[in-house]
């Protein structure tokens, strides 16, 4: 490996912009700026939301159950 052309690695603290969450992290830079994390986000708080907007899935189940499958000659 070449020396001094490799950045420095740091433990850098990452912070949350959604919820101000602190966390260190490594990386080469001194600190992180984060839009979301895993303490604010919904699919780790349980808190998601379904955009079945429609009802689109319950329509595609229907025609799939009401397709009938062809039979072979």
């Amino acid at each position: 490996m070449k020396t001094a052309i490799h950045p420095k690695y740091h433990l850098a603290k990452a912070t949350c912009e959604s919820c101000g969450a602190v966390h260190t992290v490594g990386s080469t830079m001194d600190t992180v700026s984060m839009e979301i994390c895993s303490q604010c986000h919904p699919l780790f708080t349980g808190l998601e939301k379904s955009l079945d907007q429609g009802g689109r899935v319950e329509k595609f189940r229907a025609r799939a159950a009401s397709a009938t499958p062809k039979k072979k000659k």
